[in-house]
């Protein structure tokens, strides 16, 4: 049986397939299709977080260590509120492409803004009153000043966060990531030569680092916007609607589900950042912690670019209704991964001691850091299987079942485990490191097991229910607006 376009864009599916080899390949060139420009364009726009961070290490110590508690502690902490709020998206826009409700994706696309820029206001005391809230965790009154100004750059970066995330995903669930790959790019590149001219050539220091944050973060959001509102999703975007104010009741609910997913995965670490801020010689811990977190994140972003793709994979199946071809992308997705995370994770247990460099010019911070390098590659190995999972558990709709688990396996476990290494057994910051990488090994053998115990014929059932339930049919101005598009 002949394949159409369309059958060829969503993955082999039955048909499509003749053998093993033939349907491996196909659904290789899809992965890597949807996950090249999705990695490219976050190892690019993290790592204007990460430049960031290294400017601002070289201005000082107390600096790097004050933007290191703002941007683990509450960045994180905002971040994975908005970025799994965001992700209700991800499930609902890649499963109306599969069942082709494509006049549905701009509805959930303006939805979501709705939601999320109410959530990003609510948001913003966190960053007005960061002071207050880091010494009342705890944290050592000499940082507190110099975290207080940083966190206020970071407010009109959250509201691109708010845009910037969602328009990726609905781009993504269509495949049309590319133009975020090259436009982050272009950010990042921008972003270093600002940086450059702003601390260095004008000596600006930190408003300096952060203004050029500012820009290269909106300058994505900004292109996004043109290419989303000027035509170049034709069956997808159709204009702003009303549409986008009704039934929010059902996609807040998704989104609280997806945000409580996420937080708890993102803040486990900001948790372990604050046990540091407790041990001798504080600023030198968090530092160092910081830098080893952030290698990991930087190499996490290839990890979530499998992510996206499974998720995109997933949920165009089921949306689509073909079981076997979602669980086939699955196998190859997770096979890919990880043979990646084997190499990445060699990589760093050799260079790892002298990474450290390019975040800091301390000879102690360094030291502290080649001394986790170890545990960096066994956690490089980890993050290369559980974000799949993560993206199978999006494009499924089990955001809340994956919540249970993160709250167990990392809270209940991993957390409890780094106190006791890391304070009762005085392993310090290591002992730390270890019962988060205990949690993180016993969430992705649950989430295994999950995925494998799943009645994918189930999942399809239930992503025909959620699809018809939300289902509007277009409106006359929006076939209008299509047909002049």
């Amino acid at each position: 049986m002949d394949c159409t376009m369309e059958d060829k864009l969503l993955g082999p599916g039955k048909e499509c397939g003749k053998d093993l080899k033939g349907r491996v390949w196909i659904e290789s060139k899809q992965l890597w299709r949807i996950a090249s420009p999705a990695i490219l364009a976050r190892i690019t726009s993290f790592g204007i977080l990460v430049v960031t961070q290294s400017f601002i290490g070289h201005i000082g110590a107390t600096e790097l260590a004050a933007y290191a508690l703002v941007q683990i502690i509450l960045v994180r902490f905002v971040n994975g509120i908005l970025l799994g709020m965001g992700s209700a998206v991800e499930t609902l826009c890649g499963q109306a492409f599969g069942a082709r409700h494509y006049h549905m994706m701009g509805i959930y696309l303006q939805r979501s803004w709705v939601v999320l820029l109410t959530t990003s206001t609510i948001l913003l005391p966190f960053f007005i009153f960061s002071s207050s809230i880091l010494r009342l965790i705890g944290q050592e009154e000499e940082l507190l000043a110099a975290a207080e100004n940083i966190s206020l750059w970071f407010i009109p970066i959250m509201y691109t966060f708010t845009f910037s995330m969602t328009m990726q995903m609905y781009l993504q669930a269509q495949q049309k990531n590319m133009i975020i790959g090259w436009l982050c790019s272009a950010s990042f590149v921008g972003h270093l030569i600002l940086s450059w001219l702003f601390v260095y050539e004008l000596n600006w220091g930190i408003p300096g680092a952060m203004g050029a944050m500012v820009i290269s973060m909106w300058s994505v959001v900004i292109g996004e916007f043109v290419y989303v509102f000027c035509g170049w999703c034709p069956g997808t975007w159709t204009g702003f609607s009303k549409d986008a104010f009704t039934d929010l009741w059902p996609v807040v609910k998704l989104s609280l589900s997806s945000g409580v997913m996420l937080c708890l995965e993102l803040w486990y670490n900001a948790v372990l950042v604050i046990m540091a801020g407790f041990m001798k010689n504080a600023t030198i811990a968090i530092s160092a912690f910081s830098i080893c977190l952030n290698i990991t994140a930087w190499e996490f972003m290839v990890s979530l670019g499998f992510l996206t793709a499974a998720c995109v994979r997933v949920s165009n199946e089921l949306g689509r209704g073909d079981a076997a071809a979602a669980k086939f992308a699955i196998k190859v997705n997770l096979s890919t991964s990880l043979s990646l995370g084997v190499l990445f994770s060699v990589l760093f247990l050799i260079f790892g001691h002298v990474i450290s460099y390019a975040f800091t010019s301390s000879t102690e911070v360094a030291k502290a850091v080649s001394s986790l390098t170890i545990l960096l590659s066994l956690s490089v190995l980890l993050n290369s299987i559980q974000p799949v999972l993560s993206g199978v558990a999006i494009g499924s709709g089990w955001q809340s079942v994956v919540a249970y688990v993160n709250l167990g396996c990392y809270y209940v476990v991993g957390v409890p485990v780094g106190v006791l290494l890391g304070y009762v057994a005085k392993l310090d910051v290591k002992g730390i490191w270890i019962g988060m990488i205990f949690g993180v090994l016993l969430q992705t053998l649950m989430l295994l097991w999950i995925t494998w115990r799943t009645d994918w014929d189930a999942q399809v059932e239930n992503a025909s229910l959620r699809l018809k339930k939300w289902f509007l049919a277009p409106s006359q101005e929006s076939n209008e607006n299509s047909n002049h598009a």
